[in-house]
């Protein structure tokens, strides 16, 4: 919805000429090669036209994410690789691969089915990020090895904590309650501490493994290992959960019941006069042009943003943006005339 609001991403996939020109600018005004990735089109023909489009405005690599804008969250489902083949024997750039790459076998039968050049992985090189190196190393190795990482080179805690929680993604399913410590604590030293007990809680588990016993949940590794991670349907739930309901099943749950969604629980424990009642929300109009909340006393019925250029463009004034453009130019003009008058 960011990216549909933004007016950018997958969502400007309809819109030809204005990718077109885009590219083309890019291509002649940069000293580097322009690269593109897109998202498919349910119609293989239609990909076709619309690599071959971006393939001849200068794109000079194409990576291929053989999945629809739609399909997304629980909708994601599986990536075409009939559309990235068919875009692959179509142009004559390089082009990679995106979509279902969840051990180094899937990169390999990945190449030989499409014929690509390159393949790109975004959910399972997070969940384990040997999987290019073809290895399914322990879970704290990669853990160390990244805190290791952050310390040289420090980032914002939030990240930290984002990439620790899709490596201990299934260790979290077994000790929960440090899913919970991991979500608090506000410092790098404080998240080490917690990814250090989850590595302690892992041996643990491994001393009281019996020989010839299976992983549970249908995983093919025991949790200490990393290994993929596939995104339940919409009609599955969260099988981990015990047939919880997803957060986002959560979050759309009727007015009126007592169930919130973890975020909205400690939203509400902030503030405990704090309502999610949809009719309690306050309702802005939208600006005209763009879609965000437009300013009450606009006189163009335009939000911030919009309302600048327009009164810049038409030297107007909108004094509920306080924008006195018009008001400017007479004083200037004034002051320019009472100049050349003396």
């Amino acid at each position: 919805m960011i990216a549909k609001r933004g007016h950018y991403g997958a969502f400007l996939q309809e819109e030809w000429d204005l990718l077109q020109r885009m590219i083309l600018l890019a291509h002649e005004k940069l000293s580097v090669p322009v690269t593109c990735k897109i998202r498919v089109f349910p119609e293989i023909d239609k990909t076709v036209k619309y690599a071959q489009m971006l393939e001849k405005a200068g794109c000079q690599l194409l990576t291929v994410h053989g999945r629809t804008k739609e399909q997304k969250g629980p909708l994601s489902g599986t990536a075409s690789w009939e559309h990235i083949k068919a875009v692959r024997k179509a142009v004559t750039i390089p082009v990679f691969a995106n979509g279902n790459i969840q051990c180094l076998q899937d990169v390999e039968r990945c190449i030989r089915d499409t014929g690509v050049q390159g393949v790109m992985s975004a959910e399972g090189n997070l969940h384990n990020p040997a999987l290019f190196e073809g290895r399914s190393p322990a879970v704290w190795e990669l853990a160390e090895e990244y805190l290791d990482i952050v310390r040289q080179h420090p980032c914002p805690l939030s990240c930290v904590r984002a990439h620790l929680f899709k490596l201990w993604h299934h260790t979290l399913q077994v000790h929960r309650q440090l899913r919970e410590e991991l979500a608090k604590v506000k410092t790098l030293e404080g998240v080490a501490a917690v990814s250090q007990e989850l590595k302690l809680r892992c041996q643990e588990d491994m001393s009281r493994q019996k020989e010839g016993e299976k992983p549970p949940g249908g995983l093919p590794f025991f949790h200490w290992i990393c290994q993929p991670y596939f995104r339940p349907g919409p009609r599955e739930g969260s099988k981990e959960n015990g047939g919880a309901r997803s957060k986002r099943a959560l979050e759309e749950e009727e007015v009126g019941t007592d169930v919130l969604s973890k975020n909205k629980q400690k939203k509400q424990l902030r503030n405990p006069h704090k309502t999610f009642d949809p009719s309690l929300k306050p309702k802005y109009a939208k600006c005209d042009q763009c879609g965000n909340p437009k300013g009450n006393r606009c006189v163009f019925n335009l939000c911030r943003g919009c309302c600048k250029k327009r009164a810049f463009r038409e030297a107007a004034d909108c004094p509920g943006h306080g924008l006195l453009f018009k008001t400017k130019l007479e004083k200037s003009l004034a002051w320019k005339g009472a100049r050349q008058l003396s």
